[in-house]
């Protein structure tokens, strides 16, 4: 009875699992027009999801515009926590972070 998984407990993912769907959910948003890939991330997220996720990304625009922490916190009404660990990665070589938001720019 010991090796028996809990009834509601969740089996953690592994990388290749994460990585595959990830690339999937890609694949879709990449070929959709913008309503349906709009729509679909929309539906397929929860609304804290998708306002968490908005605020991730809003966090890095305003971090790349040289908007100080304290100021992202109250507008956004984040922790210092989670801005902090975007202008970590801002600061990393070759962060994504940086390469994404050049995509956004147009000049990626």
């Amino acid at each position: 009875m010991s090796n028996m998984k809990k009834p509601g407990t969740k089996k953690p993912l592994d990388y290749k699992h994460i990585r595959e769907n990830l690339s999937d959910l890609i694949k879709i948003l990449k070929y959709a027009d913008s309503d349906l890939a709009f729509d679909f991330l929309y539906l397929l997220l929860s609304e804290k999801e998708s306002l968490d996720i908005a605020n991730r990304l809003a966090i890095i625009k305003m971090l790349e515009q040289g908007v100080v922490q304290r100021t992202i916190s109250k507008d956004l009404g984040v922790s210092l926590c989670k801005i902090t660990r975007g202008s970590s990665e801002l600061k990393r070589p070759n962060s994504a972070f940086k390469r994404g938001l050049a995509v956004l720019k147009g000049t990626a």
